[in-house]
């Protein structure tokens, strides 16, 4: 997956919005139900380079799996390797398995949110239920 493509599928979230905390060179994918955007929930890090990275959020057995099965996905750098994975843009990877990791990786954050700002998200209506996965 490419940078613009990966820019896409991070914004096109509710609530989400690209910010630049460590500098030019690496974006930051954050979620905010309204409010302070200061107060938005990391849920990708990417250095948007060809062939760069993404670190995305991961339910820890799952993040222990795909590791196991792809040599492109790793613990990422500087974060909490339990639940976060590091996994390299390089094209081995296929965009949708990619795509369904960053709209994993969304959930995960959006599911620790408050009720009210679940809702504010559109998020527990697209579930079916509060604080489920988006279908």
């Amino acid at each position: 997956m490419d940078p613009d493509a990966l820019r896409k599928v991070c914004l096109s979230f509710p609530g989400a919005y690209e910010d630049y905390p460590f500098g030019p060179e690496t974006a930051v994918f954050k979620v905010s139900a309204g409010g302070s955007q200061n107060q938005g929930k990391v849920f990708a890090l990417s250095s948007m380079s060809p062939d760069g990275y993404v670190n995305l959020k991961c339910e820890p057995g799952l993040a222990v799996q795909l590791r196991a099965a792809h040599p492109e996905i790793t613990g990422a750098w500087h974060m909490n390797k339990t639940h976060w994975n590091g996994v390299r843009l390089d094209g081995e990877l296929p965009d949708d398995m990619v795509r369904d990791m960053v709209e994993d990786s969304y959930d995960l954050v959006v599911a620790g949110l408050g009720r009210k700002q679940q809702e504010r998200l559109g998020w527990a209506r697209l579930s079916g239920s509060a604080g489920g996965a988006r279908g």
